[in-house]
């Protein structure tokens, strides 16, 4: 998945740090990130860069603030979002998941995260005045009446539905994924996460399941959420009820049907792989 760049390790810890020259400047606009992609590589501008680009455009080099280091190479989020780099333009955060290698998608999608956060967190809440960053810890803190503001995580549920040989298998209505899915949707308040995966198959699909079990969880950057993954079974003998709101495809797949996907990123195409092997493996076709 997304997180798995072993042997490099993602160090999250707040320091308060500057950039040396071969760091990484994350720059964003809108939900666009500044990148070069060479023969499908992922390169962010080096610190190095991006000093030399201010030099020559005369504009001074904006505060940066560290945001993560992975493997030995320090991240940050540059206040600037307008630059002009050979070679670097502005791309959708969605191209990002094409490319490679791994670290770089899970570096930019950690880092759009971040900046996010920062970008919607300028001004409290409380009392409307600007916010400042804190010196001890990740946080947002307002200056006048003290309110603490911490980075933004979204619980939700991917849930693979299971009935025998099938796994109820969808596809998202106006979304740009046009892959398959499976159900998922955000926990509420005073939900514990086995009610959210029943109340969101009963929402989506209109069925009921049981035996609900948890598989494993990712962090999606991309989206600021942090996913937990369930199986569950088929608890009813009702037909399929889509949410045409929500879903364009919502249907029962035969674990032979299901598509080999390999984008290697997800969550989601993890459990449905899983599913396809214990399949395999149960009917004799899989050592």
């Amino acid at each position: 998945m997304i997180q798995d760049i072993g042997p490099k390790h993602l160090n999250n810890h707040f320091e308060k740090k500057q950039p040396n020259a071969k760091d990484k400047v994350m720059l964003f606009k809108d939900k666009m990130i500044f990148v070069r992609e060479m023969q499908n590589e992922a390169q962010f501008l080096s610190f190095e860069e991006f000093v030399s680009i201010c030099a020559k455009k005369n504009r001074p080099v904006p505060g940066c603030i560290y945001i993560f280091t992975l493997g030995n190479e320090a991240y940050f989020l540059a206040e600037m979002e307008e630059m002009e780099a050979e070679g670097y333009e502005y791309r959708k955060m969605f191209d990002l998941r094409r490319m490679q290698p791994k670290e770089a998608v899970f570096a930019g999608a950690t880092a759009w995260h971040l900046y996010y956060w920062y970008h919607t967190n300028r001004f409290c809440g409380v009392c409307g005045k600007k916010m400042i960053h804190d010196e001890k810890e990740r946080m947002m803190r307002c200056p006048a009446c003290g309110n603490m503001v911490f980075p933004r995580l979204v619980p939700a549920v991917i849930v693979g539905v299971k009935d025998g040989d099938r796994l109820l298998m969808t596809k998202y209505a106006g979304r740009e994924y046009k892959r398959y899915a499976l159900i998922a949707g955000f926990t509420e308040i005073g939900e514990t996460m086995e009610e959210t995966v029943s109340r969101e198959v009963m929402e989506e699909v209109g069925l009921k399941v049981k035996n609900i079990t948890y598989y494993k969880s990712q962090p999606w950057g991309f989206d600021s959420d942090l996913l937990l993954g369930f199986y569950c079974e088929l608890d009813d003998d009702r037909p399929i009820r889509m949410d045409e709101d929500e879903l364009s495809i919502a249907e029962w797949v035969d674990y032979k049907d299901i598509p080999d996907y390999h984008e290697g990123l997800s969550l989601t195409e993890e459990m449905m792989n899983v599913f396809k092997k214990q399949r395999k493996k149960l009917h004799g076709e899989e050592k």
